[in-house]
């Protein structure tokens, strides 16, 4: 066989050290795109300004980088989202710290999450004692970590905890009692039974893990009553002399997350609540380290990845600094879960896209423990399909996505790293609020916190049925022919704060939709009378049928058409007497009108037109940014008249 001399192409034999001496020097900065001229700030700006101006969003004659804050949005907190950001806008990064030490922004411990990932966490709430066994077993065999267990009401009886929880390695996988939906005297029944189990089965008190659950505050929130903080401290105090490994308390911002609130107001009622707790402990004798480790906070992560990434951050961030202000700084062990209120009755697997983002979010935003709530979760219970699917959503952020493999993903994104000093400035101020009222307690009482959330609630409201803040399958791109069972009796309105969920509104109509075709055969009908050819029309028709069908309401079309009479026809096919007119607004000039009065004489008694021109008959208008419940409500009322 030939060889190729030393040298050729095939054996060459490359000399390492020449290569290295040969090559240039390595920058000490990486200057990328150093060929081109810096970039001026200024030059930037303009032409933002010139795109914005173009799109008919500034005036002529507008400031220099008015552009630029047309295009800043701001946050129900009122802190501005601006479209770029730079190394300027970051606060300084030594402020930030290191992964492990306060201020904690970056992270309770030194390697965060890795390389095992956080605590995967499934709620558990059914009252069969038999079927919860078999599902807290099969998720705990399947990925989940921990368990989250509802007691007493809706969930597990007291009495029964012992036979959930046989096969439980109480010393290996953590359970977290929550007895929220039942009396504070059922929350320490619980815990008692829970410590007396782990006795029992010969598990040492050193090596227990768990949460107790103990949150008089969250239940005031709640249901307007509840006991003094202090109520935590006996068994509390019990604890941090006995289970090192166990929390005994909770602080659970879902109520007022729950409620409505911004991100500032649910981290500001968090920080309220756990200093009312370390007051109650310290002055029961326990130092400040024992007692904030006691505690831990639980935080809705939702489908708005950033804020909620900043939410965590700033969180932490808080905690250190009240910690450090009464002698030593704590990290703040922190259990996440998708929000109740971002899920829906209806296309119930737009969900699981919900939890997926949620789940991502409190991943990378450095949550101990993340709850990502099985996609059907709001019409009730959930099954071990949906179960199984949750527990997989966060496995595989975990390990194909790979998510715990960095500290702080986020940190240094000059965004994120921002939004998290801004949110914590708001968050601050709304504690400062609450503790100037008194202490959390007494603000609650007072209905401080129930006022200013209801703000806020407002404006998330207004969002809704204005569709700005769409929700895809509901109030965008409904599915017109699913049914549902309709929504059980909730019951009385709590004592406490209220509960929202933006879906809510929509999914009524939807249900309403439902009862009539059981009743009668056919939905909700609103004929689209649809004027000239098929590419003039569909715009606003597509815009029409998609708000319309939101409500439950089916939407027949003429189709193309030349003249008034061909929309008649179709009218008096599609046997409703509520008409929208879907045409440009060249043919409104030219054909509105005669329309309306064809479609009067014809029978239409509601006629409503899609955009904002102004023609003489119509009852309203249907249009982007209105009022899309408002529009609803009364096409339904209009099919509700008898003639």
């Amino acid at each position: 066989m030939d060889t190729a001399p030393s040298g050729t192409a095939g054996t060459a034999q490359v000399d390492g050290d020449a290569l290295d001496a040969q090559a240039p020097p390595e920058p000490e900065e990486l200057a990328l795109a150093a060929e081109f001229p810096e970039a001026d700030r200024a030059d930037w700006l303009a032409l933002v300004d010139q795109v914005v101006r173009k799109a008919g969003k500034l005036p002529e004659n507008a400031e220099p980088g008015a552009g630029f804050d047309r295009l800043t949005g701001r946050t129900l907190d009122d802190i501005p989202v601006r479209p770029l950001y730079t190394a300027g806008d970051a606060p300084d990064p030594d402020a930030a710290g290191v992964p492990g030490a306060a201020p904690y922004v970056r992270g309770g411990r030194a390697n965060g999450p890795a390389p095992a990932g956080w605590d995967v966490r499934q709620r558990h709430a059914d009252p069969d004692p038999a079927a919860a066994r078999g599902a807290v077993l099969a998720d705990l065999e399947n990925g989940v970590s921990s368990i989250w267990l509802a007691v007493g009401a809706g969930g597990t009886a007291v009495a029964d905890l012992g036979a959930v929880l046989d096969g439980v390695h109480l010393d290996l996988a953590p359970v977290v009692l929550d007895a929220s939906g039942d009396s504070a005297d059922t929350e320490l029944a619980a815990a008692d039974a829970f410590l007396g189990l782990a006795a029992d089965r010969g598990v040492p008190p050193a090596d227990l893990l768990g949460t107790l659950g103990l949150d008089p505050v969250g239940r005031r929130a709640r249901t307007g009553d509840g006991p003094e903080p202090d109520a935590v401290v006996p068994l509390a105090v019990r604890v941090a002399k006995e289970f090192p490994r166990v929390r005994a308390v909770v602080v659970d911002a879902l109520p007022v997350h729950g409620a409505g609130a911004s991100d500032a107001q649910e981290l500001g009622f968090s920080l309220a609540a756990g200093v009312a707790y370390l007051r109650a402990l310290t002055a029961a004798g326990l130092d400040l380290p024992a007692a904030a480790g006691l505690i831990e906070f639980r935080y809705a992560a939702t489908a708005e990845q950033f804020p909620t990434i900043a939410k965590l951050r700033a969180a932490r961030l808080l905690w250190s600094r009240v910690t450090q202000a009464c002698g030593a700084a704590s990290p703040q062990f922190q259990h996440a879960v998708g929000s109740p209120s971002m899920l829906t009755r209806r296309d119930v697997h737009g969900n699981l896209l919900r939890g997926t983002v949620a789940g991502f979010a409190a991943g990378i935003g450095g949550a101990d423990a993340v709850t990502v709530a099985p996609f059907d979760a709001a019409l009730g219970g959930s099954g071990p399909f949906s179960r199984r699917i949750a527990r997989n959503t966060q496995s595989l952020l975990v390990q194909e996505a790979h998510l715990a493999r960095v500290i702080d993903p986020a940190g240094g994104s000059w965004f994120v790293e921002s939004l998290t000093r801004e949110l914590a400035a708001a968050a601050w101020a709304f504690f400062q609020e609450i503790e100037a009222a008194g202490g959390v307690l007494a603000a609650l009482d007072a209905g401080l916190v129930a006022e200013r959330v209801a703000v806020v609630r407002g404006r998330r409201e207004e969002a809704a049925a204005r569709r700005t803040a769409p929700i895809v399958g509901v109030s965008e791109y409904a599915d017109p022919g699913e049914i549902r069972e309709p929504a059980g009796d909730p019951g009385p309105p709590p004592a406490g704060l209220p509960r929202f969920r933006p879906a809510e509104r929509y999914e009524a109509y939807r249900d309403r939709s439902d009862a009539l075709l059981a009743e009668t055969g056919s939905r909700p009908r609103a004929f689209l009378a649809t004027l000239g050819p098929l590419a003039a029309y569909t715009p606003r028709a597509g815009f029409a049928r998609n708000l319309l069908q939101a409500g439950g309401i089916e939407t027949p079309e003429a189709g193309p058409t030349e003249t008034s009479d061909e929309v008649v026809a179709a009218f008096r096919e599609a046997g409703t007497p509520v008409a929208v007119l879907c045409a440009p607004d060249a043919l409104y000039a030219e054909r509105a009108e005669e329309t309306v009065a064809a479609l009067r004489a014809a029978g239409a008694r509601y006629l409503l037109l899609a955009g904002t021109a102004e023609v003489p008959g119509v009852d309203g208008n249907l249009a982007a940014g209105c009022d899309a419940l408002a529009v609803i409500e009364s096409v339904h009322r209009a099919l509700e008249v008898q003639p």
